[in-house]
């Protein structure tokens, strides 16, 4: 039997601790009970920066029998491992997987080892051609609509920092981790607390998993875009897509948060969707040496912490509107992440070593009906309203951009170290209140003067504000019901980002999984 031991503290000091103690003493079991100890997960405990500690959750293997202490923090280990309710019911189409982020990856995956040999469809390019087209845009300023942050092989989150934390507790979240170790992955994100990979790495295992899917006779077609849906006695029956119709019974649409021409093909052919609340604003830049230097004190730069991240939020509890950094990225840089050749959208980025001079995150307030009514692509119109004024307030794709202390009003004094905007294709210098809507600037105004009092430096005059961030997450949510089913639509079965129902790389891809098992449940192979 293995047990999950937690809340096991050690200072900095100790970098390779023996839990053995601990855990005989937390367990109450004899030393001959213990067959051995290993770590599951590993977290900075920060609190105190005079005394900061490595927190572990250690899995320990016991002998079957064993008398063990009913404990607070000790519980079995019991990890899912996907397994396909399988019939005799064969599907006269393959399975067709749209989109290939981390939903459709995941899903093509488990249904190619199950022998179902998906279609999967992308709209962008393979991961070799897409580097090239991203590159030449953030160099010229020559956008490709199809062939960008936002679409092609491994999705937006390929082009950003490889984060894998998450607040869901799906028992899947493990089996993604190992699925990206397998690929090449480095290990250490199976203990990691704040889990990444970094996008140099993340290209590559991306890559090594499409390899997987297509050795197991699975098809991934790039530059292949869908544009319409055809539905026949209420179930899907085929798609319309740039390279010709493809007959379908069943059709996940693992569609990125950016899939708008999609949206719109889905709600016209009869796809049920709502629009949904997200977030707009800024992303913010910082010295990296400083962010470290708040978070951590005197222990900066020590080798065990890793790189210094921070997550802070503020809630109105009368509005029910936040305001809230998000997708930081240390050592990183703020990115060029349009997709439309008209708008500007920002995000953020770190290589795999974090090592870059500047921290970032993004800086946004929440959003909803209240500012842009209900309509099912609302959110949509707003958030391309809010990236065309950007594109017109500057005249091209570099970025409205505005030190901290001129948009708080107060100046940037004489002396006050300067943070240089990391964003590609450069900057203008812009009144970002004459972009943001007024309620979006205000709670950015709240925000900065609360948080620069919880993070020492988050509020200084010279860190730098570049606009507009958008693609927070989808503006729209599918309607689906308890199996992933579209509610209008059978055998359409909507998952990850785009869907509304996840938000990250973890949780895309475990929704992808769901989705999959759903796809399979009752049906053949052969």
């Amino acid at each position: 039997m293995t047990y999950l031991v937690s809340n096991l503290s050690y200072p900095l000091s100790v970098s390779s601790p023996d839990f053995k103690p601990a855990v005989l003493k937390r367990l109450g079991c004899r030393s001959s009970d213990l067959l051995g100890t290993s770590v599951y997960r590993r977290s900075v405990d920060a609190r105190k920066k005079d005394h900061i500690k490595l927190t572990y959750t250690v899995a320990v293997e016991v002998k079957e029998g064993a008398r063990l202490r009913k404990e607070p923090g000790v519980r079995e280990l019991q990890e899912e491992i996907p397994a396909p309710r399988l019939g005799n019911k064969p599907f006269r189409y393959p399975p067709v997987v749209v989109g290939f982020g981390p939903a459709g990856m995941f899903c093509g995956l488990m249904l190619a080892r199950a022998g179902f040999r998906p279609i999967i469809l992308e709209q962008g390019a393979p991961m070799e051609e897409r580097t090239q087209d991203v590159e030449r845009f953030w160099r010229e300023g020559s956008l490709d609509p199809d062939s960008n942050i936002q679409f092609g092989e491994g999705g937006a989150g390929t082009f950003s920092d490889g984060k894998l934390m998450t607040r869901i507790s799906d028992g899947y979240c493990r089996v993604v981790l190992d699925e990206f170790i397998k690929a090449g992955a480095p290990e250490e994100i199976r203990v990691l607390a704040k889990p990444h990979i970094g996008t140099d790495l993340l290209r590559k295992v991306v890559v090594a998993l499409r390899k997987e899917i297509l050795s197991l006779g699975g098809e991934v077609r790039f530059h292949t875009k869908v544009q319409g849906f055809k539905v026949s006695g209420g179930r899907i029956s085929a798609l319309r897509t740039s390279a010709g119709e493809i007959p379908a019974e069943v059709v996940a649409l693992a569609l990125g948060n950016g899939a708008r021409e999609t949206f719109s093909a889905c709600l016209e052919d009869g796809i049920g969707v709502k629009s949904k609340p997200f977030s707009v604003g800024t992303r913010i830049e910082h010295r990296r040496n400083r962010i470290e230097e708040a978070l951590y004190g005197d222990f900066a730069g020590h080798p065990l912490l890793g790189a210094a991240e921070y997550q802070l939020s503020e809630r109105d509890n009368e509005t029910g509107r936040a305001v809230y950094t998000f997708c930081m990225c240390p050592g990183g840089l703020v990115i060029p992440a349009a997709s439309e050749k008209d708008g500007i959208v920002t995000n953020g980025m770190s290589y795999h070593a974090r090592d870059g001079v500047n921290s970032n995150s993004a800086l946004v307030v929440s959003v909803d009906e209240r500012d842009f009514g209900s309509d099912p692509l609302a959110g949509l119109r707003f958030q391309r309203e809010l990236e065309r004024r950007a594109f017109i307030l500057s005249g091209s794709f570099r970025a409205p951009c505005q030190t901290v202390g001129d948009f708080l009003g107060l100046g940037t004094p004489a002396g006050a170290e300067a943070v240089t905007p990391s964003y590609a294709l450069g900057t203008v210098p812009a009144d970002l209140r004459e972009l943001l809507p007024r309620v979006v600037s205000e709670k950015l105004e709240e925000g900065l003067s609360v948080f620069g009092k919880r993070l020492p430096g988050f509020d200084a005059p010279g860190a730098c504000l570049t606009a507009p961030e958008t693609r927070t997450s989808s503006p729209v949510r599918f309607l689906r019901d308890a199996r992933r089913e579209s509610e209008t639509v059978g055998g359409v079965f909507p998952c990850g980002e785009g869907s509304g129902y996840a938000g990250g790389i973890m949780s895309a891809a475990v929704d992808g999984i769901h989705a999959a098992l759903m796809m399979m449940e009752g049906r053949s192979p052969d």
